[in-house]
């Protein structure tokens, strides 16, 4: 039965608050199998004999809302896909000089939310997309970053909807994931 990993947005920020445990039952609700959450910002493991990470996104999403009263928007990924994410800028994971954030998205960015992040690129930030992911490499750590502090990529990212994780939090949720 083919493996997701679910990143959500929102989840536990913002006066929102989802406990672990209520999370994975309400994914076993929706009929998924082999539930598990990883750290407490959004990271669910889970089984369903659906292809469909688009079909996913959306019964999620709308089971969510339902059961917690806001919205939750929701990136569904394979395994496959999370490896290849990381393994994009995976090795600067360990180095101290630099910070890798993996924005995700359920659609490519547009030109224009491109254009505006790559006008934000500084000797400090530079931004990278492959399809569906935004990479914000940033020299030195994410809270010394001028973009962090004025909330720019925030601003910019708005009208689109993501979630982002360090790159470091995606290896380790690969790790739980386990092998295929």
């Amino acid at each position: 039965m083919p493996r997701y990993v679910a990143l959500l947005r929102g989840i536990n920020v913002g006066g929102h608050r989802v406990k672990m445990d209520h999370l994975r039952s309400l994914f076993g609700d929706m009929g998924f199998d082999d539930v598990a959450t990883f750290i407490a910002s959004g990271n669910v493991i889970f089984s369903t004999p659906s292809e469909d990470p688009s079909e996913l996104e959306c019964a999620i999403e709308k089971h969510l809302h339902g059961a917690v009263g806001y919205e939750v928007a929701t990136f569904v990924r394979t395994p496959e896909e999370l490896l290849d994410t990381i393994d994009i800028r995976g090795d600067e994971a360990n180095d101290p000089d630099h910070s890798v954030y993996v924005t995700f998205t359920q659609s490519a960015p547009a030109d224009t939310v491109r254009n505006v992040l790559v006008a934000l690129e500084s000797g400090n930030d530079r931004f990278e997309f492959h399809g569906r992911e935004v990479y914000w490499l940033i020299c030195g750590k994410l809270s010394a970053s001028p973009l962090f502090k004025g909330n720019d990529v925030a601003k910019v990212m708005k009208s689109v909807p993501h979630t982002a994780r360090n790159i470091t939090s995606l290896q380790k949720l690969l790790a739980k994931l386990g092998p295929e």
